[in-house]
């Protein structure tokens, strides 16, 4: 992507802007001055609906045609995977790109190899464990917190229960649906402590019956037990091989029954615990649970499903337990399946815990993000990676620490705490940090990407501006990566250029003019006058321009009391000197302050008000632009026309003659002061006080404000002041 053709028409206040923007210079970035209103927001916000799939539009007067044309030199729209915009600031943003700086390739390659022969065999186990539980969504979670009260610990869980799952116990509850009791409901009334009592009472009732039982005991052998019994009698073909069954009747010295048919134990079994579950006493307990689970729909689906399933009552009095209970039973009944997926497992883990040291210990590029930020930024905290073996290896979201030390020790804490203990520039240096994630993933999967620069070091200190400026100029050196940034900070413009971000060419001045927004290159980005001005005297608005830098030199070099300083005074301010002053004499000055200056050598007999005023005139007719000359010359000439006035009005040169510091203020103060109902005039006056003073006591270090300004506005207000009578 050499060059990018712009076109944009009626977007979020660009009435119209066109520019080719030519990458081909080593450093393929621009950076653009944008006095606040002129266009950085709206051309952000462009090109974010750009990234996001949106139509652009004019918000104000949404009935006007858009046009967004964003093309690259072929005629092809540029793709919205090739753009990024980075806002001044946004809390909220989180670069859905990071996962892809957390991989080792090398060891993700041996982990996933290794896991998906695990994964294999236990989705297959998992597909089977979702029919018999009913459960479909998080049932792995469910699983896991079941056995280790952690969500993620499903390997770790159905290892540990081997033992009971090979056992030769029977599967008694392998027709219960898991999905049907454990829903939130249900369980949440289960733990109440009026239904754990009813629970309690009746179990304390079957507890007494089975105690009372002819062939029943408590904790070894109830009717769940039995009925299991008997099933796996019949299933392994005890009785058609002719084989009997002797029940021993509690206290009984002989058999109590001899039993050689399935039907024979399973009529004997069904007696013993009718006469068990149809006591009068056990059914009025189940009829206190039967009341108080009506309470609603959840509810009465449960006590529906309880009433056929009678059996699990027993077991709501534990429901941690009974739960253990429930996925022995379906893993029994899947016990092959488990079986095989026991073996992966475990042929796999000793590799895969090897794997995991090895994670561990490594360094991966989003380490490296993480050092470029402990480096270069300036924040109270430190951070670290809590789960770098799993960010590496399964690639979830890294969990980071924020560290904070001081003399007593050190603490970390949680980002939305850390949120609410930081000023705002540092909460900005923290969003930082996920900008550089997001620039580090598309490096390292080699994305050609346009970065929209959004004033990103707004509202930093200068020694984190300064490494935003440095990270800049990595990017800028990438040869994938290209850059327009947006600044209305002339300083951080004026540094971005001086440490090499951006070429000087590519160095641009926004301005609005009535139809259309315009870009231009710019100029005097150290000192204008240094740079640009003192070579060209002959043209006259740079010369007139120059008295106020002229003025600064002496100022610092020599003081204020020096005659060279108070003559150049007068062509500031209205002085009695001011009419008199000759060309001859400004040339004389500009060459005792400035070694090898052109001053032209034509009109000095000319006198220098003259020529201000005549460069003012053609200033109300120059074209459209940043105009920086044209600025300072109306400042200049509304500065000496107003105080002309208000002299002649107040004609009291004592007064004048007085005046030693702020005299545009105070002469308005006394012109007030005698003319209080020239509310026009003074409305004129007061403009004159707002909008000349920055741009004519500029220096080599502060001219933003007359940047900032429209031009437009200085034109109407010479003329305004012109016309003052």
């Amino acid at each position: 992507m050499n060059k990018l053709q712009i076109n944009l028409q009626n977007c979020y206040g660009i009435k119209k802007l066109q520019k080719e923007f030519d990458f081909s210079s080593s450093k393929k970035t621009f950076a653009i001055y944008a006095p606040n209103g002129v266009m950085k927001t709206s051309f952000t916000k462009t090109f974010k609906d750009l990234i996001l799939g949106l139509n652009s539009k004019d918000l104000i007067f949404p009935e006007r045609e858009t046009i967004r044309e964003i093309k690259k030199e072929d005629g092809g729209d540029i793709a919205k995977e090739q753009v990024f915009v980075i806002e001044p600031y946004n809390e909220d943003f989180k670069s859905d790109k990071m996962s892809t700086l957390l991989v080792n390739k090398e060891l993700k390659g041996r982990y996933d190899e290794i896991h998906l022969k695990i994964d294999e065999e236990k989705d297959k186990l998992m597909k089977k464990l979702r029919g018999l539980s009913g459960l479909r969504d998080e049932i792995e979670k469910e699983i896991s917190e079941t056995f280790t009260h952690d969500k993620d610990m499903l390997l770790v869980s159905l290892e540990s229960v081997q033992g009971r799952v090979m056992d030769k116990t029977e599967t008694f509850f392998s027709d219960i649906f898991y999905k049907e009791i454990f829903n939130e409901k249900v369980v949440n009334f289960l733990e109440t402590k009026d239904f754990k009592k009813k629970i309690a009472d009746y179990i304390k009732k079957y507890d007494e019956l089975i105690d009372a039982s002819k062939y029943f005991k408590k904790g070894v052998f109830n009717h769940n037990n039995a009925s299991a019994v008997a099933k796996n009698l019949m299933d392994n073909g005890f009785f058609e091989a002719e084989h009997s069954v002797s029940l021993r009747a509690k206290n009984a010295k002989e058999n109590d029954s001899k039993i050689s048919t399935k039907k024979e134990l399973e009529q004997v079994i069904e007696e013993e615990k009718n006469a068990i579950l149809n006591n009068p006493d056990l059914a009025k307990a189940f009829e206190d649970i039967d009341k108080a689970l009506n309470k609603n729909e959840d509810l009465r689906k449960f006590r529906d499903y309880l009433v056929k399933n009678e059996k699990i009552i027993i077991e709501l009095e534990n429901i941690g337990s009974f739960k253990q209970k429930l996925w022995i039973s379906y893993l029994k009944t899947e016990k092959d399946l488990y079986g095989n997926f026991l073996n992966e497992y475990k042929s796999g883990k000793e590799v895969l815990d090897e794997i995991i040291e090895q994670a561990k210990t490594e360094r991966t590029h989003w380490k490296n993000v993480i050092d470029i930020f402990n480096k270069r930024f300036s924040v109270p905290f430190v951070l670290t990676i809590k789960n770098q073996d799993d960010v590496i290896l399964k690639q979830e979201v890294p969990s980071i620490a924020f560290v904070f030390k001081d003399s007593d020790g050190e603490t970390s804490i949680e980002k939305t705490n850390l949120l609410q203990a930081l000023s705002s520039g540092e909460k900005r240096a923290l969003y930082i940090l996920n900008i550089i994630f997001e620039v580090q993933a598309r490096k390292e999967e080699n994305q050609e990407t346009l970065f929209i620069v959004d004033d990103i070091a707004d509202s930093f200190d200068y020694k984190n501006k300064y490494a935003i400026i440095q990270y800049l100029k990595e990017i800028s050196e990438e040869p994938i990566f290209y850059q327009i940034i947006f600044t209305h900070n002339f300083d951080f413009f004026r540094t971005v250029e001086s440490r090499e971000v951006v070429d000087y060419p590519n160095c641009l001045f926004s301005y609005k003019t009535e139809n259309e927004v315009k870009l231009e290159k710019a100029s005097g980005i150290k000192n204008p006058f240094i740079n640009d001005w003192k070579q060209k005297l002959s043209d006259l608005k740079k010369l007139v321009a120059s008295i106020p830098f002229v003025r600064n030199i002496i100022e610092y070099t020599k003081g204020e009391d020096g005659a060279d300083y108070k003559k150049l005074t007068s062509l500031l301010h209205w002085k009695d000197a001011s009419e008199s002053f000759l060309m001859s004499g400004l040339k004389e000055i500009f060459e005792n302050t400035i070694t090898g200056v052109n001053f032209p050598t034509d009109n000095l007999t000319d006198k220098v008000i003259d020529k201000i005023f005549q460069e003012a005139e053609s200033c109300l007719i120059a074209s459209e632009g940043i105009n920086f000359e044209n600025k300072i010359v109306l400042s200049i000439a509304i500065r000496l026309k107003a105080e002309k006035f208000m002299v002649d009005k107040i004609n009291d040169p004592s007064f004048v003659s007085f005046i030693t510091s702020n005299q545009t203020i105070e002469l308005f103060k006394k012109y007030k002061g005698k003319n209080p109902s020239e509310i026009e005039n003074l409305k004129i006056l007061e403009q004159v006080n707002l909008m000349t003073p920055e741009n004519i006591h500029l220096n080599s270090f502060m001219y933003e404000p007359i940047l900032d300004m429209s031009d437009r506005h200085l034109r109407d207000l010479y003329r305004k002041v012109k016309n003052l009578s």
